[in-house]
């Protein structure tokens, strides 16, 4: 009996968990800035986690029937927390407001568990063991919680199923502590029906998680989605609308195939051309392999090695027969060595030097991104080019974020590189920014690759020109203690979308 009531707790820590992750995970997919949404969801839940410890001492009688009756409530909301989530994101304005009140409801219920569960079990248990016993379970369940949630939970079920299942585990414990305290319920017809109908309703969700997924899906994107996937970094969405395929990473586009040809020759082929002989290129980011696809065009490239952190990226732009066709099957050459690692570990622990580095990376759009466009990031990557090598750095729209474009120039002139910035005008995009940086001198070049669709020696010449509404404005550089980039970025493009 002991062993079988500790084991609840363990489930029950390991629940409430699983569901603050979730609000957590999916506030940063679909509002960015993790570290904002995490901080915010997880104070906001265990505030209300002590709301609920405070009102527990209100509850006097019938604690075993409360108990069920809080455990049934916990796996209902909770369970369809995620669902409830994706299709307010989708169909309403009220995506904050519903987030901060389920984490709020479910901080309270939770909060009220453990209070209840401890006076239950005072007879069975001297107050000293019951309290080690019940905490030690409890953080036991929340690192277990904890553990799978990013590597099980998060790229095997996706974030409806997994909220649903532990759903199912909050009314299990409520039908177990009915069975187990039976004597004190007594009858109860009423709650035996409950925990059946809440049973019922999650298993049903659990069979319409991928409807509920698509309906969101396909309220959020404008196009058809044809492939969706939570990963344990991102949530990757592919829309195709006619010829036009459309990738997106938590709700931000990345290309469209329809031009992004213009995107990648720019960033590829200004810096990779003008280099002699260049032999080993290094790519970090650009887990399409779209950008690989570009240098693969310099047949004297004998390696290309890309960085990417997320396998399940590579790994779909490996398989997927339309997305494989776009990037001409790059990472099937010979010549390309794919690993999947965090860049910034990465180059700390490699010592090798390469003629051509291309960092395509997503946009700053919080602190996790913005450590990779950081003065400590770049004078790492110093050590890795060669003498008359090159480095180019997708760095957002000098139109829309003028000062986080300027801002990027100033890291890497900090970190001991000379710039040159350009840009391109890309439709999906508007107007977008690059920078080219070496330890030497950069002359463009006279040649370029044949078969390009967009840039030409005239075209390349254009993209280092400025105009007025783009020319240099003051920004500071960013640093890993103070990441200016991230709120120069996010001020930015708060006010574009206003």
């Amino acid at each position: 009996m002991a062993i079988v009531l500790f084991i609840s707790v363990f489930l029950i820590a390991a629940c409430g968990l699983i569901y603050e992750l979730i609000a957590g995970a999916l506030a940063s997919y679909l509002l960015g800035d993790s570290i904002l949404q995490f901080s915010t969801v997880i104070g906001s839940y265990l505030f209300a986690m002590g709301i609920g410890s405070w009102l527990s001492r209100y509850i006097h009688r019938g604690l075993v029937m409360r108990f069920v009756t809080i455990e049934l409530m916990v796996g209902l909301i909770g369970g369809f927390s995620s669902s409830l989530l994706f299709l307010a994101f989708a169909y309403t304005d009220g995506f904050r407001f519903l987030l901060y009140a389920l984490v709020t409801v479910i901080g309270i219920l939770v909060g009220l568990e453990i209070p209840l569960l401890m006076r239950i079990l005072k007879e069975r248990f001297q107050f000293t063991d019951l309290v080690a016993n019940v905490l030690t379970f409890d953080y036991l369940g929340a690192l277990g919680a904890s553990l799978l949630f990013p590597l099980v939970l998060v790229p095997k079920l996706g974030m409806v199923r997994s909220a649903l299942l532990f759903g199912l585990v909050n009314a299990g414990v409520a039908v177990w502590s009915m069975y187990l305290f039976r004597a004190q319920i007594g009858p109860a017809p009423l709650l035996r029906v409950a925990g059946a109908v809440v049973v019922v309703l999650l298993g049903a969700g659990m069979g319409f998680a991928d409807r509920i997924t698509e309906a969101a899906d396909n309220s959020i994107y404008a196009d058809d989605v044809i492939f969706s996937r939570n990963t344990r970094y991102q949530r990757i969405v592919l829309t195709k609308w006619k010829d036009d395929l459309r990738l997106f990473l938590s709700s931000h586009l990345q290309f469209s195939s329809r031009d992004e040809y213009r995107y990648h020759e720019a960033l590829v082929h200004p810096g990779l051309a003008a280099i002699q002989a260049a032999r080993r290129v290094l790519v970090l980011g650009g887990g399409d392999g779209l950008a690989v696809r570009e240098v693969l065009k310099y047949p004297g490239v004998e390696s290309v090695t890309l960085v990417d952190l997320d396998p399940e990226m590579t790994d779909l732009f490996t398989r997927h027969s339309l997305l494989k066709e776009l990037n001409s099957r790059a990472f099937s050459n010979p010549r390309v060595k794919v690993i999947n690692a965090d860049a910034f570990v990465w180059l700390d622990q490699n010592q090798e030097i390469y003629d051509f580095v291309i960092i395509d990376f997503p946009d700053p759009t919080n602190f996790s991104l913005g450590k990779l466009y950081t003065t400590a990031f770049y004078r790492l990557l110093k050590r890795h080019v060669s003498r008359s090598g090159l480095v180019v750095v997708q760095s957002t729209s000098p139109l829309f974020a003028r000062q986080s474009f300027w801002s990027i120039a100033n890291t890497l002139k900090q970190s001991g590189f000379q710039t040159w910035p350009y840009h391109v005008y890309v439709p999906s995009f508007g107007e977008w920014g690059f920078i080219l940086a070496g330890p030497g001198g950069y002359t463009p070049p006279e040649n370029l690759p044949a078969g390009l669709r967009f840039l030409d020696k005239r075209t390349l010449a254009q993209l280092f020109v400025f105009p007025q509404d783009m020319a240099e404005v003051p920004a500071e550089p960013n640093r890993l203690n103070d990441q200016a980039l991230v709120r120069y970025y996010e001020k930015e493009w708060r006010e574009i979308a206003h």
